[in-house]
């Protein structure tokens, strides 16, 4: 009985003939699991996939586009309040009042400005509204104030006496004060937290958030054809002497106007990028830049454009542009009510708070 020979397997069935080292490696790197990490998240549509880490150039995007998004320095009708209804010289009165107040007042009385502008913004502001508002000017202050308490007089001066020691003199040692006056305050590791840095850091970060946020709330309590008619009643006797109260005026006006145009600008275009679902991943470094450069560009364009119209519509509407051809006529309610007696006597009280505190407080 003849016995048969298995047939030879084919060639891509063949095993080449390795070492048992060798054959050993191959087959351990061949049959290792492999590791396969799928990381995404379902957007909102649900059949689309992307990344869970947002880009960090979207992130600046829908920043920049938040940010625009709650009105700074316009006009807020709702809800009205009794700071609507003060009279808008009272209001430059108290504006100018507070820029020169912080100055010259006690520490305690800067920091009781601050706080009184807090409560005044949470009471009259919508939530939203004074939420990033004081956010803002807060972080701002914040900043100055650390920035400006270490770096004033924070490094302690290398120096040496030029006078001997007492002990070498032969006179005895000055006691220390137990608790009198010290002009360190902290002591931060190689840095000092002293009595002129805490001065001059609150005197910064208290001015920046009192000007700030006073500006807001009259801004935002304050429609502009009111700031407008209030500034030129106080420039009037400006008119004596040949300066054109009315073109100041009348730019103020537009300004004002203006800065409801320049955020929705920059919030559109931000938008607009962010919805084209742009992948971030697959641009390089110089066409991420080359976008947002794109992003200004657009901005000032669109901006260019607004002034434009609103150039041709005063034309359109009979305005030659020369002070001594044309009149501009901005009318104000000058009737005194309750709100505006009250605002006049708190103003009176808060400039003989300060004054007294920089007298009788040490």
């Amino acid at each position: 009985m003849a016995l048969h020979k298995p047939l030879p397997l084919p060639l891509h069935h063949r095993r080449p003939n390795l070492s048992p080292s060798l054959q050993w490696r191959t087959t351990s790197r061949t049959t290792r699991p492999s590791r396969l990490r799928i990381r995404a998240a379902a957007t909102d549509d649900g059949d689309r996939w992307v990344a869970p880490r947002a880009d960090l150039a979207e992130k600046v995007l829908r920043t920049i586009a938040g940010a625009t998004s709650s009105p700074v320095g316009q006009f807020v009708a709702s809800p009205l309040t009794f700071l609507h209804s003060v009279d808008p010289r009272i209001k430059l009165v108290w504006l100018l009042s507070l820029v020169l107040l912080p100055a010259r007042s006690h520490i305690i009385m800067r920091f009781g400005l601050v706080m009184f502008l807090a409560l005044l913004s949470t009471w009259i502001l919508p939530t939203h509204v004074w939420k990033d508002q004081l956010g803002r000017a807060s972080l701002l202050s914040g900043v100055l104030f650390l920035m400006l308490s270490l770096g004033s007089d924070g490094v302690p001066p290398v120096v040496q006496l030029r006078t001997p020691p007492p002990a070498v003199v032969g006179l005895p040692n000055v006691p220390s004060s137990l608790g009198g006056y010290s002009y360190l305050v902290m002591k931060l590791g190689p840095l000092q937290f002293t009595r002129k840095g805490l001065s001059v850091a609150s005197t910064s970060a208290c001015l920046s958030f009192i000007i700030f946020q006073s500006a807001s709330l009259c801004l935002t309590t304050t429609t502009p054809e009111q700031i407008a008619s209030a500034l030129r009643w106080f420039m009037f006797p400006l008119t004596l002497i040949r300066v054109p109260v009315a073109e100041i005026t009348l730019t103020l006006l537009l300004s004002l106007r203006f800065i409801s145009l320049v955020f929705d600008e920059v919030r559109n275009v931000a938008l607009g990028i962010v919805t084209r679902r742009i992948h971030w991943n697959q641009l390089s470094i110089m066409e991420t830049v080359d976008i947002f450069f794109m992003y200004i560009r657009r901005i000032f364009k669109n901006i260019f454009n607004h002034a434009e119209q609103i150039s041709q519509a005063m034309i359109v509407r009979g305005f030659p542009g020369d002070s001594n051809r044309h009149k501009i006529y901005i009318f104000l309610d000058s009737s005194f009510g309750i709100a505006d007696i009250i605002s006049l006597f708190c103003l009176f009280g808060l400039i003989g708070a300060a004054v007294l505190s920089e007298v009788y407080i040490p």
